[in-house]
């Protein structure tokens, strides 16, 4: 009988001006599923990201020069390049996030996609031409109003999205000229790392992007550090308050948490409805923050959505997230499960039903639906970012338009509803930076401006957006006398 050949684990090194480095800290990357080790990433140190941070600093005499047309030609590539290992990058988003197969693979076309629209918003960066001559003594003058790159950017990233919320950093970062310190999140390098491939293959000057694994106390030098004049932060809520607090005098873009909410009238379809959230709070096991949280219906119409909800709750199959027919995969992190269950726990000792779920197995929570929830319970008013929802009847439009404000975060929120005066009402009244109408607030394409208000975030993502913040308005005023 012939022995069973192991293949190594590969050791992955960091990427500063342009060249691999494997000075730092060798950890490893395990998969949330099943704990295997999937590959070892070297994380570099205090004087790695000063290493990095020069060679931005270097780069961007480079890139702030580089005409439209060659950004455009280095994004195309890139995208190209992402295409080409499309398999590669899902797999390996597959194991080292969880995420199911088949919503990794989206993720990857999404990456794709967010860098040819990056391509094209290079091209059109554009300015003004302002009339001056309001006034007498200003006849003869014109101004010209350009946008300019900022400077070198840090991009920090989160776990759920390791390449599309990345390329939703790189790319309006190499459209605008700016060169880029990106740390991406400790559970999830790997994704990061292939793309930093794809972008040195595509072109882009060295020290453009430099790609590295931080711990978060030496990644604290990203946020301090004067020569960094943005700082792209996508995570958790009191992370992204304090990297605020910190920055000084940078600018600062923050994408945060959530608790989004879901309003159905009874005019809607309802059954569409129930189908979307079913998918808007259980993709990705609901570590995102947008995924569909609470859950608010006409009470007329209540009971029919319930039975539809939990119906497709009760069909969505959980395990492996290789496995092409997974819909819910593990938790990122022991913790976060043990946080979630508690939560529901908590909720139906204080009077909530568990209409289905509440289970735990490992890194896996069961796709959970509550009812008989009040506000201040934690799967309400808190983020609870697993596989959870809850439902709730409502009497009138407006108390339900109150109860989703009832909230500290304002990320997105859903209206189904065919009245357009309700709709019109729920985009003026509702605390949030997105309003989807017949949709979940879960919905996202990647050109359209992206953010929150209140706890949940400062500034806009989406590629012409995000460019319009790593960019500044520089005028020039001409006397034509």
């Amino acid at each position: 009988m012939s022995e069973m050949t192991i293949a190594p684990v590969a050791t992955h090194g960091f990427f500063v001006d342009g060249r691999w480095r494997e000075d730092g800290d060798v950890v490893e990357i395990r998969a949330p599923y099943d704990g295997s080790v999937i590959a070892r990433v070297v994380q570099g140190r205090r004087e790695h990201a000063e290493a990095a941070i020069a060679a931005a600093v270097k780069a961007f005499g480079t890139t702030r020069r580089l005409p439209a047309f060659e950004r455009q030609r280095v994004l195309r590539r890139i995208s190209a390049s992402i295409l080409e290992r499309k398999e590669e990058f899902a797999h390996t988003l597959a194991q080292e996030a969880g995420k199911p197969i088949k919503g990794a693979r989206i993720e990857v076309e999404r990456a794709i996609f967010t860098f040819n629209v990056a391509a094209e918003e290079s091209t059109r960066i554009y300015g003004e031409v302002l009339p001056l001559d309001w006034q007498e003594f200003t006849a003869a003058r014109w101004g010209i109003v350009r946008r300019f790159p900022l400077g070198p950017i840090a991009g920090i990233t989160p776990f759920n999205f390791p390449i599309n919320l990345v390329a939703h950093k790189v790319a309006p970062a190499i459209a605008a000229g700016c060169p880029m310190v990106l740390k991406p999140a400790p559970q999830t390098p790997l994704c990061s790392l292939l793309l930093a491939e794809c972008v040195q293959q595509a072109g882009w000057p060295d020290g453009g992007l430099n790609v590295l694994p931080l711990s978060n106390e030496d990644a604290g030098l990203l946020v301090t550090d004067d020569r960094i004049k943005l700082i792209s932060f996508t995570g958790s809520v009191p992370v992204g308050w304090d990297i605020k607090r910190r920055a000084g005098k940078k600018k600062v873009v923050l994408e945060l948490g959530g608790n989004a909410a879901v309003i159905v009238h009874s005019d809607a379809d309802v059954a569409y409805a129930a189908d979307r959230c079913v998918t808007g709070g259980f993709a990705y096991a609901g570590q995102t923050c947008i995924s569909v949280q609470r859950i608010l219906v006409e009470h007329s119409v209540y009971g029919k959505f319930t039975d539809l909800l939990v119906e497709g709750v009760k069909k969505l199959k959980v395990g492996d997230p290789i496995d092409p027919s997974t819909d819910v995969g593990p938790l990122i992190r022991e913790s976060d499960a043990i946080r979630t269950v508690t939560w529901i726990d908590e909720a139906v000792r204080a009077g909530a039903r568990l209409l289905c779920g509440g289970g735990r197995q490992g890194l896996i929570v069961e796709p959970t639906v509550l009812t008989g929830t009040k506000p201040e319970m934690k799967v309400n008013c808190q983020e609870i970012f697993g596989p959870v929802v809850t439902v709730e009847p409502y009497r009138d439009f407006d108390q339900a338009v109150r109860q989703v404000n009832n909230s500290p975060y304002g990320m997105q929120a859903g209206v189904f509803t065919r009245d357009a005066k309700l709709l019109f009402q729920a985009y003026e009244e509702l605390e949030v930076g997105g309003v989807i109408a017949g949709d979940v607030p879960s919905f996202r394409i990647d050109q359209m401006p992206y953010g929150g208000v209140k706890d949940s975030g400062l500034g806009r993502e989406g590629l012409r957006y995000a460019i319009e913040e790593m960019t500044e308005p520089k005028l020039m005023v001409m006397n034509l006398r």
